[in-house]
């Protein structure tokens, strides 16, 4: 006897996941309930619901990431993470609710309306989390950059005219010279700069640890080859590398340029 398939859909939250199922057919998906966002819960969950290999999970990708997934799938289970902005919704529906949310899933996973996102291995999503980390400081270091300029700006400070741009050696020595005349702004000023420093001194440390990683982590091959492309340096390698994280998903060329965004679109009637 064949085993039926069973759709489960489910609502994530940082404490518990709410769980909705539907059989095979036209039947109403059903809510099973609630359980604790660990390991030992899902795996009892698993147990319950039947066999693994009878089992079709699908959650929406949030901030709880992958492991989910990686929990389900060590089990023998199959299961799709499930791009929010894709997911069909109707115009009058305005109730949104843990049990609803987990039933709908449930039901569009069955009915095969549902487009999943790409999963990373453990490795992409370590050097995709140290990318961002590294983007992330090169614009608080903006940041840090503007609060200063925009400071000086106020109290009609402006750098000789004789400095072209801002941000060379020649333009730092500048400011670490000025002074105010009250002391709050003297604070001010300085706690500005160290602000600046700081962020410096992270963005180094980050693209040290990128350039490591480049060198000896699982995707150095990858990035070597990348860096062969005209135009693509070792930061714009590595960020290619993290974010696709296997060429192989791509069943052509035209799907990999459409990814990057490279791909001519037409608006016609």
């Amino acid at each position: 006897m064949k085993d039926t398939t069973k759709y489960v859909g489910l609502d994530v939250s940082k404490e518990k996941i709410s769980v909705a199922t539907a059989e095979e057919g036209r039947e109403q998906a059903r809510y099973w309930g609630e359980i604790p966002h660990k390991p030992e819960a899902v795996r009892k969950l698993v147990k319950q619901l039947g066999l693994p290999s009878t089992l079709e999970v699908c959650y929406e990708a949030g901030p709880t990431r992958y492991d989910l997934y990686r929990w389900l799938t060590s089990m023998g289970g199959s299961c799709s993470v499930i791009a929010p902005s894709l997911i069909p919704a109707r115009p009058d529906d305005h109730i949104k609710t843990d049990r609803r949310d987990a039933l709908r899933l449930a039901q569009l996973l069955r009915a095969g309306e549902l487009i999943s996102v790409f999963v990373p291995s453990r490795e992409n999503e370590a050097l995709r989390d140290l990318v961002r980390a590294r983007e992330a400081a090169r614009e608080d270091l903006h940041r840090a950059r503007q609060r200063v300029v925009h400071f000086l700006l106020r109290h009609q400070i402006h750098h000789p005219p004789t400095m072209k741009t801002r941000w060379t050696k020649t333009y730092v020595q500048w400011l670490t010279r000025l002074t105010f005349e009250r002391r709050a702004e003297q604070v001010v000023f300085q706690e500005y700069y160290h602000t600046i420093v700081e962020c410096e001194m992270r963005l180094k440390r980050l693209e040290e640890a990128i350039v490591m990683e480049a060198a000896e982590g699982a995707n150095a091959s990858v990035i070597q080859a990348l860096q062969g492309l005209r135009g693509i340096g070792l930061v714009n390698a590595v960020t290619i590398a993290a974010e696709i994280g296997s060429f192989e998903r791509f069943k052509s060329p035209m799907q990999l340029m459409a990814f990057l965004g490279l791909v001519p679109r037409e608006y016609s009637s």
